[in-house]
């Protein structure tokens, strides 16, 4: 299902961002079911100038970083506008043998305006996900396991880079906030949880309980029980993208006992 272009004008995205870098505060993550995550946001062509820019890319930084979580997207804070902010700090106090089952690398901060993806090759990784703007649950996505990106930076430099693993996974999440799609448009519904029960039942499973608890989810058969062998599923059964994809950012969050 196609979701709908936003309908703000130039001016209205402007107001609505000065107001938000002019704040005292940091702005609020708006939660699943406002109409601005269900709609195309519109892409950046100079409607703010460089400094608000810069501004309101320095908010979304220490908004995602406060929540926690590795990633935002413009509209995250109520701007359909095609700009999302990744930064995986989180990924160097992880356990080497968690980095490892979720090819987890850390990812310096940047920004993205108007990016888009492309799946390279056809394996899928399956995790679970969760996001900031439907708080307290997590459910498992299948995600290409490698994707080409690419997008502008502030300056308006075309940028090309190629992820893989967990990087890969961020950038789709993010990416997909954009065309108004959310973690919970792909999940594998049986694997919904909330963030209480997946820290209680599903954060150790080994990959027979996994199995068997959901009744669909299958576990590679060599890796180790463990929280990351547990979710770290089997390839699902979905397309890779044979073109780029607009598709906008969203928050992506890995909470603590979480593997998402």
């Amino acid at each position: 299902m196609t979701s709908p272009r936003s309908d703000w004008s130039a001016a209205r995205l402007s107001e609505a961002a000065q107001a938000i870098v002019e704040a005292d505060t940091l702005p609020s993550i708006v939660q699943l079911g406002h109409p601005v995550l269900r709609s195309r946001a519109m892409p950046f062509e100079g409607q703010l100038d460089g400094g608000v820019l810069a501004a309101l890319i320095d908010v979304m930084h220490r908004t995602v970083r406060a929540a926690p979580g590795v990633g935002l997207a413009a509209p995250q804070i109520g701007l359909p506008l095609r700009l999302a902010v990744i930064e995986d700090w989180r990924a160097a106090q992880e356990r080497p043998d968690v980095l490892t089952a979720r090819s987890r690398e850390p990812l310096d901060f940047f920004a993205l305006l108007n990016p888009e993806y492309a799946a390279l090759g056809e394996e899928v990784e399956t995790f679970y996900e969760g996001c900031l703007s439907m708080d307290g649950f997590s459910g498992v996505v299948g995600r290409a396991a490698m994707v080409s990106a690419r997008w502008q930076d502030s300056d308006g430099v075309l940028l090309h880079r190629e992820f893989s693993g967990w990087q890969a996974r961020i950038i789709q999440h993010e990416t997909d906030h954009l065309e108004g799609t959310i973690y919970v448009d792909k999940v594998v519904t049986r694997s919904l949880t909330t963030i209480e029960e997946y820290a209680a039942r599903w954060s150790q499973p080994t990959p027979r309980r996994g199995r068997t608890r959901t009744g669909v989810l299958k576990t590679k058969p060599h890796l180790e029980p463990s929280c990351e062998s547990a979710v770290y599923l089997a390839k699902a059964a979905s397309s890779a993208h044979a073109t780029f994809v607009r598709v906008p950012v969203a928050s992506f969050v890995p909470r603590a006992g979480s593997c998402s």
